[in-house]
């Protein structure tokens, strides 16, 4: 008898640790569809416009970018402070390679992405090796590459950039056109969204079928129909309008390739079950096998990579690289990261939800900007969502815990 209720507990704290698990993503996304309708009211839906779909893509795909990596230091409970900087010195790097030197325009990006992986590599020694503290680390190379910026640029703009360069920011996907009802219509982000709708739906089978032979909690027909609806809806709503205005932005699928590559690293792989055991109980972890010094390394190393990405985005979006671009970036990845579920303490967190996180935060950014709000009072209302994103996760850690 004493087995039998020992089993009913077990598999009651199993149902309850999957219902706050889909609680958390189920109730971010819709987070996101609440704020966006929010904004397209007071806006007089200036923010739906097919135009300004396309400007939001644009405009925060180096958040995602950075926020894939800095997903990856919450997760072992850290953060990176200096990524805004690293932006800001990686694409001043490509800029002056291009204006001044007229180095070819894949040498330029090399140079750029090798200048995040010297960062990283640079900080992971800091970290790894002499053992400082993550924070210390990236808060010190905030002011270093902060200041490399301005003295390589000699705190002006550097630009323009020739087209070639802006492609990767600015450009788009080959363009299919034909006209629907008056209605000029790109048919490569048509044919992408209803692919990708598809893919969504098959994924969604696939998990129910992988839980139910795997012994794991199945959710009802009815959350996995619900789950499915609403991203597709998502999906299709920026595919259709992106296809009413230029089609498929080049960046979405840099973007794109990278979610898929970084979903597939933290589920699928033994270096991501790492980082989350690193994140879970660091000793632990340790006491287990796992090389910590080396799993801290590489993250960082990581993160200077897509820094350097997110830098040679800017820099194309932008045309032109300035001394203070890249300024508070740090801030909105790691926003992105918390508000998208990762647990403040690590262990927890997904690549789906920093994404999310950082669409709302993108969202925020726009609509504020659409209503004329001054920057100062925008990172009050960006401060005050990453504060009740925190409270939120401590209050679903407590519940489990009660």
């Amino acid at each position: 008898m004493g087995t039998d209720a020992a089993k009913a507990k077990i598999s009651d704290e199993r149902e309850m640790k999957e219902h706050i698990k889909n609680l958390k993503q189920y109730g971010m996304i819709i987070a996101l569809v609440v704020i966006y309708a929010i904004f397209a009211f007071l806006t007089d839906f200036k923010n739906i416009s097919p135009m300004n779909v396309n400007n939001l893509i644009m405009q925060n795909s180096y958040v995602i970018v950075l926020a894939l990596g800095m997903l990856l230091c919450c997760l072992t409970g850290n953060v990176d402070l200096s990524v805004g900087s690293v932006v800001a010195f990686a694409g001043a790097i490509a800029a002056i390679l291009v204006v001044d030197y007229q180095v070819a325009i894949p040498l330029a990006f090399l140079a750029a992405l090798a200048i995040g992986l010297l960062v990283g590599v640079w900080q992971g020694i800091f970290i790894s090796l002499l053992g400082v503290s993550p924070f210390i680390v990236s808060l010190a190379n905030m002011l270093v590459f902060r200041g490399l910026a301005l003295v390589v640029l000699n705190g002006q703009t550097k630009g323009p950039m020739p087209p070639e360069f802006t492609q990767i920011g600015a450009g788009y996907l080959p363009q299919i056109f034909t006209t629907i009802g008056g209605t000029k219509i790109e048919l490569l982000a048509l044919v992408a969204g209803i692919a990708l709708s598809v893919f969504l739906v098959l994924m969604e089978i696939r998990s129910r079928r992988n839980k139910a032979k795997n012994g794991f909690i199945v959710p009802s027909i009815a959350t996995s129909a619900f789950k499915v609806i609403l991203s597709v809806a998502i999906v299709n709503f920026f595919t259709v309008k992106l296809s009413m205005y230029m089609g498929l932005p080049m960046v979405l699928l840099v973007v794109l390739l990278l979610v898929i590559l970084y979903t597939f690293i933290t589920q699928r792989t033994v270096p991501g079950r790492q980082i989350y055991a690193v994140g879970g109980n660091k000793k632990a972890a340790a006491l287990s096998g796992i090389k910590v010094d080396r799993v801290m390394f590489w993250i960082y190393v990581n993160m200077g990579l897509l820094a350097g990405l997110a830098g040679l985005i800017l820099t194309a979006r932008n045309a032109s690289a300035t001394p203070k671009a890249g300024d508070m970036f740090e801030l909105d990845a790691i926003a992105a990261c918390y508000i998208g579920g990762t647990a403040v303490a690590g262990g927890a967190g997904t690549v789906t939800g920093a994404v999310v996180g950082a669409l709302i935060m993108g969202v925020l950014n726009n609509g504020m900007s659409l209503l004329g709000w001054s920057v100062d009072i925008q990172r009050v209302v960006k401060g005050l969502v990453l504060l009740a994103a925190v409270a939120i996760d401590l209050y679903f850690k407590n519940k489990k815990n009660s």
